[in-house]
């Protein structure tokens, strides 16, 4: 699925309805979000979590991981860009991440490859300025599931 996003208000508002559908979600999943420096990947990332009642939402560039817990939901927001080796998920555990009702939000996944888990879903957004082009794609049934979700 392509979308033309005019605006950041278009990329919160389609982070806000992803994260709604899968507010629901009974088993694990991973979500790569993909693009270039700069292209909105953090910002995607932080109205996503932001949806689940979660005001202060940090970019995890220098943390690897950044975590958000409540009653709703268990989401991990890895940023994989200052990776030297993906072994070095290896060794915050990364997989014990997944969990049931866990969310993984991954940037710079392909700098992790290896370490990290398949995508449920895949977000590629690209372009400058205010406009962006998003391409999502689902690799799994419930990547599927979400994806025709979030456009119906």
């Amino acid at each position: 699925m392509d979308l033309d996003l005019k605006n950041l208000q278009g990329t919160q508002e389609l982070a806000k309805k992803l994260a709604q559908c899968c507010s629901d979600l009974q088993s694990s999943c991973v979500i790569y979000l993909i693009g270039d420096l700069g292209a909105g990947k953090t910002t995607l990332a932080q109205s996503f979590i932001g949806h689940f009642g979660f005001d202060k939402v940090k970019s995890p560039t220098y943390t690897l991981v950044e975590s958000y817990q409540n009653e709703l939901i268990d989401i991990h927001h890895f940023d994989c860009y200052r990776l030297s080796d993906p072994e070095e998920l290896e060794y915050i555990g990364i997989r014990e991440y997944l969990k049931p009702k866990s969310l993984q939000l991954i940037e710079w996944p392909e700098l992790g490859k290896g370490a990290i888990a398949h995508s449920d879903l895949s977000i590629n957004i690209s372009g400058n300025g205010d406009i962006r082009t998003v391409n999502i794609s689902s690799q799994t049934k419930i990547g599927k599931l979400i994806l025709e979700c979030a456009i119906g």
